[in-house]
């Protein structure tokens, strides 16, 4: 497990190839096996590919050419997040009307259900970035309408998922967790 979790990496080039259903659902599979306060599982995956990931693409075009008018080069070039890739799936999170700490719990859990979703896809040879800022859209309310979103579910993540362009053999540094931990 050490292994898997030192070998993962955010992919960001993905070569042109579908992802297969089989592999997806096994993504999905993996996510709900998450640790969830009260077993809640405060999940939702919308899943884009072809036709909905086009869709997609004109919304985070929209986005982009009004954040950055004066910046066309800007836009292009993170454009190319979606356009190269074949699968995304946004994550959302319920939200428990008033109750802000069982919202948070949810947050928590979904963000280790992505976590499951990363490990997995390392697993099927997939590579994957967790997006949430820029194209990621997760701060704007664009994505959450394209995807038809309930008001009490919460972006947590756009997933970008694909097939590894080319492979990644460089260790990433990392601080020793000596020098982040506190022993009590």
């Amino acid at each position: 497990m050490l292994e898997a979790l030192k070998k993962r990496r955010a992919i960001r080039q993905f070569v042109d190839r579908e992802v297969e259903r089989e592999k997806i659902e096994l993504l999905l599979e993996a996510a709900t096996y998450a640790p969830n306060d009260r077993m809640r599982e405060p999940w939702h995956f919308y899943v884009m590919q072809g036709d909905s990931l086009k869709g997609y693409e004109k919304v985070a075009l929209e986005f982009l050419e009004k954040r950055f008018p004066t910046k066309p080069h800007l836009v292009e070039s993170s454009m190319k997040a979606i356009t190269n890739t074949p699968l995304i799936i946004a994550v959302t999170s319920a939200m428990v009307e008033g109750d802000e700490g069982a919202t948070k719990d949810n947050l928590f859990a979904v963000s280790s259900a992505i976590m499951s979703i990363w490990l997995m896809a390392e697993q099927l040879g997939l590579g994957m970035v967790w997006r949430t800022r820029g194209v990621g859209l997760v701060h704007d309310t664009a994505l959450h309408t394209y995807i038809g979103a309930s008001h009490q579910e919460q972006l947590v993540g756009t997933l970008c998922i694909g097939y590894p362009a080319e492979e990644i053999t460089t260790p990433k540094k990392r601080t020793p967790f000596s020098e982040k931990t506190t022993w009590l």
